[in-house]
């Protein structure tokens, strides 16, 4: 497995993919990797003829306050699990690399970005949005491999890329779970053991308001409150939000109907956590 560290490198090395007609995969990550990155570059192994990963750490995505300084890093772990996965190059660039000095350019979608995280956390979808298209840009990608566990990051992946008529694919993998279906994620590095045994009540919420859904419950001010049942049992969970949305658009519904997202944000301890269902309710 290659490591590439600058931003030049890694677009040459593109460029020559594609004059190659080579197909590219590619899975951005901010590191400290987990079974959840390993089946998306598990994915892109089976279906494209070269497998580029990604590790950075972007700035722009966290607020003030929020985990950037001690967000767990370490390459070497990461590179051996990236490689035995079936990665053919590692893109690991420096904060400079991607926003060099005098970088002014903001890229925002507009709506998508500005409700559920984004209302919790202002501004961290200009910051996903504007590193993707970098890294879309440099890696130049047939195929992108996101995970849903991050959903309405997914979603809005997906319309910048409508927008901007970039020429990549965007695959939304299914997320991966521990054994009591807590959703794997870098972050549950930080909870405590009482805290990760409390930390997997946010799926049996989102579950309990699918069990609704499928005996007939079509509210969503109902399901909300399913949720709610759910996490008020755990002294540790406090609720950021709970929502029922339209799995497509992101907009609120009153009624569950057709595709249907289930999605909940909860902070344990100190330690901020989302997950999401997706139900098909006919």
């Amino acid at each position: 497995m290659r490591v590439l560290k600058q931003a030049r490198q890694m677009s040459l090395t593109a460029q020559a993919l594609r004059r190659q007609a080579r197909s590219v995969g590619f899975v951005p990550t901010m590191g400290a990797l987990h079974d959840g990155h390993l089946s998306l570059i598990r994915a892109a192994r089976r279906q494209t003829q070269v497998v580029v990963a990604s590790i950075f750490v972007n700035p722009l995505q966290f607020g003030p306050g929020e985990d950037y300084e001690r967000y767990p890093r370490d390459l070497r772990r990461d590179l051996n699990l990236a490689k035995a996965a079936g990665c053919d190059l590692m893109f690991a660039p420096h904060v400079s690399q991607i926003y060099p000095s005098g970088a002014c350019t903001i890229v925002e979608v507009e709506g998508l970005g500005e409700q559920l995280e984004g209302a919790s956390r202002p501004g961290h979808f200009r910051g996903v949005a504007t590193v993707v298209a970098t890294l879309f840009n440099l890696v130049q990608p047939t195929i992108a491999y996101v995970g849903q566990k991050d959903f309405q990051q997914a979603i809005i992946i997906q319309r910048l890329v409508k927008d901007l008529a970039l020429p990549v694919q965007v695959r939304v993998l299914p997320t991966v779970r521990e054994a009591d279906g807590l959703a794997m994620s870098s972050r549950n590095a930080y909870l405590n053991t009482e805290e990760r045994r409390q930390a997997s009540a946010l799926y049996q919420a989102l579950s309990a308001a699918k069990e609704h859904l499928r005996r007939g419950e079509r509210g969503a001010q109902r399901l909300v409150e399913s949720m709610r049942e759910v996490l008020d049992r755990c002294p540790l969970l406090r609720v950021d939000y709970l929502a029922v949305v339209n799995a497509k658009t992101l907009e609120p519904l009153t009624e569950a109907r057709g595709s249907v997202a289930l999605l909940g944000a909860v902070h344990v301890g100190t330690t901020r956590l989302i997950d999401n269902v997706l139900v098909d309710v006919s």
